[in-house]
């Protein structure tokens, strides 16, 4: 039997909002996001694999805010379905994502101020296993929108794998989105910086992005 697809029993809240051991139930005891915590843009390539996974996790706890809902910053948010911790995505100013200024990607063939503050870049999700399949990519691409618009983002991005078609992935290759998810959540595809990734945005001061679902 197929999983019951997500519905208005989703809720999507800022991480600050949400607890340490929900972000942790996410993240799940091992595997890639387990051992990388949402850090692999945050740490330059030659430091990345000599950083023990106990300092990536000790940042993540830091710059989520987790715990404090009155801080002003926080890195992600999470969702919950039926009050259980089911999803994470990634959202924040681009320029913070140290190792994204000095890959091709998202830069190749556009003419962008990397130093640009306004734009945020919706950078990593994760599901829980067993809530994988159900559609929570796309409503986690909406809320990091929303959640960037309502925060003064001029614009929000993606740089999601193009799958095939029919083509099917591990979570671990899939933690940067699929095109599909970002379409359903209204982001445009603006440039294919490669054969298997596209840069997917929405300007918040366009007026047909206004209305993209959040």
């Amino acid at each position: 039997m197929a999983p019951t697809p997500i519905t208005e029993q989703l809720r999507v809240i800022p991480a600050n909002e949400a607890s340490w051991a929900d972000i942790q139930a996410v993240f799940g005891p091992r595997g890639d996001a387990h051992g990388c915590q949402c850090q692999w843009f945050k740490v330059p390539a030659k430091q990345f694999g000599v950083v023990p996974w106990q300092e990536l996790e000790q940042r993540q706890r830091e710059l989520t805010h987790c715990g404090e809902p009155t801080a002003k910053h926080t890195t992600g948010l999470v969702a919950y379905l039926g009050g259980e911790p089911v999803g994470w995505v990634a959202v924040e100013p681009r320029i913070n994502y140290v190792r994204m200024q000095t890959q091709r990607i998202p830069w190749l063939g556009r003419d962008e101020d990397k130093a640009d503050a306004g734009v945020w870049a919706v950078s990593c999700f994760v599901t829980r296993v067993g809530f994988r399949g159900r559609g929570l990519m796309a409503e986690l691409a909406a809320a990091a929108a929303g959640f960037a618009r309502d925060r003064g983002a001029s614009a929000a991005e993606g740089y999601p794998l193009v799958l095939k078609p029919g083509e099917r992935l591990g979570w671990g290759e899939l933690y940067v989105g699929a095109v599909s998810a970002f379409a359903a959540a209204g982001f445009r595809e603006v440039s294919r910086p490669s054969p298997r990734r596209a840069v997917m945005r929405i300007d918040f001061s366009s007026t047909a992005d206004k209305g993209a679902r959040r």
